[in-house]
């Protein structure tokens, strides 16, 4: 009776260690790929880079995700995430000189850019603090993505504005609530791998930014 008394305390406590690791690393190396997307965009905006365009923002994405999730448990899956996260910095960095081009386009950028901050710090919070199961969101937010990245594809080829920010602004909620989810699996085990973690919240992070991006410059009057 002692030793399983003692067994069932110790399995609980090592899940809660593990939970913890997996946290610490997934924050830990979000933060690194943050600052190493800043850094690539930086250099980009510098040198005043042209958009690499869809086609290739998309084989570029989807190909380095494609290796990162190969390579996920090996060194070298991080060694490929800062790649993934290197190049969506570089498609960034002229996105946001086309913004700071507008008039007030400092004030769009740092609204953006402390907006996404806002909604990330504070979902990541609430997940982890209240321990609540987000799994449930999973089908609807992948059904959810399908349909914004259609739509979004669809307002860039027949030129409509008013479907183009009806997209941003789906996807600002889809991506709150892949925040939410993404921790949530953290938390109970359905993410189990940090690098994978890691991708999906960078993920939220970019989309959230480029979407408050186009939506304040929208409102501006010059987008």
């Amino acid at each position: 009776m002692n030793y399983d008394s003692q067994s069932t305390v110790v399995r609980p406590q090592q899940s809660v260690l593990a939970t913890n690791k997996l946290l610490r690393n997934t924050y830990s190396l979000l933060s690194l790929t943050l600052m190493f997307s800043a850094l690539t965009a930086g250099l980009s905006m510098v040198f005043n880079l042209p958009h690499p365009g869809m086609i290739i923002t998309l084989v570029g994405y989807f190909g380095l995700l494609f290796l990162t999730t190969k390579l996920r448990n090996s060194v070298w899956g991080l060694a490929s995430v800062f790649a993934l996260t290197g190049f969506m910095g570089l498609t960034l960095g002229p996105i946001v000189n086309y913004y700071l081009s507008m008039q007030g386009g400092s004030e769009i950028v740092m609204q953006a850019l402390g907006g996404t901050g806002v909604i990330f710090l504070a979902l990541s919070a609430y997940a982890v603090k209240s321990e609540k199961d987000f799994s449930f969101m999973g089908g609807f937010l992948m059904v959810g993505i399908l349909v914004a990245f259609l739509a979004g594809i669809g307002a860039m080829f027949f030129e409509m504005p008013g479907l183009s920010l009806a997209v941003s602004a789906m996807f600002i909620l889809l991506m709150s609530g892949l925040i939410l989810y993404e921790t949530s699996q953290i938390i109970h085990g359905g993410e189990t791998n940090y690098i994978m973690a890691t991708v999906t919240l960078y993920v939220t992070i970019y989309n959230l930014f480029t979407s408050l991006l186009h939506l304040l410059g929208a409102m501006s009057g010059d987008d």
